[in-house]
């Protein structure tokens, strides 16, 4: 078994761009002049038009590559969710949660260092009631983490930082001896801890307004088992939780809200990322709707929803049409009044 990517991120970002360079624009173009040869012929046409287009897509995907790599990695967007549920307490009519999710901290490095600052800052600026992170703060080992810490500590909310660990926080990505995972995966978490971060490993904190309450539950990565780790537990994440408690659940992976948490919880609002959209998007469809039919943004079954961070940055420094972004939840009791 080999490492899922080279320790050093650097050499395949240098790849896959130099791939998308050369290869990708070269591709495309033989594809459509193929295409517009066969239907030249069989139409017998007096021009193939497939050349013409496989030119414009050709270059159109030197646009992508260098707009996504260059341009729209360095965005951010701060996105606004007003949530209305009847079950919220008075007190906590108006409270505020930052979401972010999937920040790879592991790809800023030095050149991109000022990014996490920022997006640090604006979280801050939002003067959040509780901050939560979702997971994937490593691209495949703890060592990512470090140099990035004095900046993470900076975050700061009222009833503090909390957060579960995503699919990239375990050692399922190197080859390595069983007592080296382990030890990668302590440090994940005492990093998170030594931050100041309340990380919920299938367990939950009650959050109190005077006499009233309500729940931040998270629950360990619940993928599917076999590409994702599966260690979610909600009959331990909501131990001793009742069931007229406002639960907010956070969870790594979104397809644990049809398949574990809407079957076998209450939880009120459910918080996730893992999806990235691919970081690909375009005219607001992305490729990754054929796996995920909840992949990004504010989804509801009947009064329960689901939100869905397209993530903070990504394994690969590339994103298009779907720039890092933070959540600012704002919650409201009472039913949603349209207009």
């Amino acid at each position: 078994m080999r490492d899922f990517a080279p320790r050093d991120n650097a050499i395949l970002n240098v790849y896959l761009f130099l791939l998308g360079l050369t290869v990708v624009p070269k591709l495309v173009f033989a594809m459509f002049s193929s295409a517009g040869l066969a239907l030249q012929k069989v139409f017998r046409m007096r021009r193939n038009y497939g050349t013409a287009m496989g030119v414009f897509l050709a270059a159109g995907s030197l646009y992508v590559l260098f707009y996504g790599s260059f341009i729209s990695f360095g965005k951010l967007d701060v996105r606004h969710i007003d949530y209305y549920s009847d079950t919220l307490p008075a007190s906590f009519d108006g409270y505020r949660i930052v979401q972010f999710s999937d920040a790879h901290v592991g790809t800023y490095g030095r050149s991109r260092a000022g990014l996490l600052s920022r997006a640090v800052d604006s979280i801050n600026a939002r003067q959040p009631d509780m901050i939560v992170f979702t997971g994937d703060l490593q691209n495949m080992h703890p060592g990512e983490i470090r140099p990035h810490i004095p900046v993470l500590n900076r975050l700061k909310a009222h009833d503090g930082v909390f957060s579960v660990l995503g699919n990239h926080d375990y050692a399922d990505y190197i080859a390595a001896p069983q007592s080296v995972k382990e030890a990668n995966e302590r440090e994940t978490v005492e990093l998170q801890t030594r931050m100041g971060w309340t990380l919920l490993r299938n367990e939950n904190r009650a959050i109190f307004r005077g006499t009233d309450s309500i729940v931040i539950a998270g629950m360990e990565n619940d993928g599917d088992g076999k590409h994702f780790p599966r260690k979610g537990d909600i009959g331990k994440t909501l131990a001793g939780v009742s069931d007229s408690a406002f639960v907010v659940m956070l969870e790594h992976d979104p397809t644990s809200w049809r398949n574990r948490i809407l079957p076998h919880s209450n939880a009120a609002l459910t918080l996730s990322g893992h999806t990235h959209a691919m970081q690909f998007e375009l005219f607001g469809w992305s490729p990754v709707a054929f796996k995920y039919s909840e992949w990004g943004g504010m989804y509801y079954e009947n009064t329960r929803a689901i939100n869905v961070s397209t993530g903070l940055g990504g394994f690969i420094p590339f994103r298009f049409g779907v720039p890092g972004e933070i959540v600012v939840i704002t919650l409201h009791k009472g039913t949603k009044q349209l207009h």
